[in-house]
């Protein structure tokens, strides 16, 4: 299944990586922290890793690593923006439950 991004989302991510002068890709990885225990982290890619597994969507390559994959296989990942706020939404079937403040998740 793996990881894909919306249309926004890859227009979004190119856009961050010219801005910053280049990038292969973005990097998704899972951190453990917040209310509910694992948060999302996104990164600019550089360097890549020899376990990363690397899914491209609209032309933007998104690299995982395998421990993290296990808790984002099948998320879409969009960018919106809602009023005055704007970011980065996942869609993940994996999560069973969300803290009340949106920033971390249980599977």
């Amino acid at each position: 299944m793996g990881v894909n991004l919306t249309q926004v989302a890859a227009e979004h991510v190119n856009e961050y990586l010219s801005k910053r002068g280049g990038g292969l890709g973005i990097r998704l990885m899972i951190r453990t922290t917040g209310c509910s225990g694992l948060t999302y982290v996104l990164e600019p890619v550089d360097t890549v890793q020899p376990e990363d597994q690397v899914f491209s969507s609209h032309g933007v390559d998104v690299y995982v690593d395998p421990k993290s994959l296990m808790y984002v296989d099948g998320t879409e990942m969009d960018y919106v923006k809602k009023g005055v706020n704007e970011g980065f939404e996942f869609h993940n079937p994996n999560v069973q439950g969300e803290c009340g403040c949106g920033e971390s998740f249980t599977v």
